[in-house]
């Protein structure tokens, strides 16, 4: 006899409580698990039979004050459901929650608008998966649904600097053709951090 797995909203991982909001995504990252059918992050199993509610993330979220940071990610873009954070990130600050947003970078041109101005004063700090050094590494790895997304993605960290002050850029080193080294120092130039990470490593 089979027994259903249990449906994750929130899991802990590194002293922070990470928010399950989606497996929708606007990018078919090859390197990404879940093109494998593999939704395992750390033990974790984060298949998603159906959205949370916000009122089903706040209460994943647990209580607050055990841990470091909220963050809204899963192995989705959580921006596609951008009411949903911007309503569960208001309720978590208002209990004194830090706020963290795992982002793809393209939710401006996913709601064809600047969303970042709704996102200051809930989110505090913005890590955004750049994943390459120009548009041709990204667009071979990442395979965007739309064209001009990797602009759009620096034109998004552009407008979220003007509403929120902790931003890292990341990107996968052990992919090939990325140069991590011309990565980093497209965001110095843009004026925010960087961050590496592991190939096959996630959460």
């Amino acid at each position: 006899m089979t027994t259903e797995k249990e449906v994750i909203h929130g899991y802990t991982l590194h002293g922070n409580r990470y928010l399950n909001v989606s497996n929708r995504c606007n990018l078919y990252c090859h390197f990404c698990p879940r093109m494998d059918n593999d939704w395992n992050v750390k033990g974790y199993e984060l298949a998603l039979k159906n959205e949370p509610t916000a009122a089903e993330l706040i209460a994943a979220a647990g209580d607050i004050s055990e841990h470091h940071e909220i963050v809204f990610c899963g192995l989705g873009e959580p921006t596609i459901r951008l009411e949903t954070i911007i309503e569960v990130g208001r309720a978590l600050k208002a209990q004194g929650a830090r706020i963290r947003l795992n982002t793809n970078g393209l939710g401006n041109q996913y709601h064809q608008r600047d969303i970042t101005p709704e996102l200051e004063g809930i989110v505090d700090v913005l890590s955004i998966s750049l994943n390459a050094q120009n548009a041709e590494i990204f667009e071979k790895h990442c395979l965007p649904r739309k064209e001009n997304s990797y602009q759009a993605l620096l034109d998004f960290v552009d407008c979220a600097k003007q509403h929120i002050a902790d931003i890292s850029l990341t990107a996968v080193d052990g992919l090939e053709g990325v140069d991590i080294k011309a990565c980093e120092q497209i965001a110095r130039n843009l004026g925010v951090k960087f961050r590496g990470r592991l190939l096959d490593e996630v959460g």
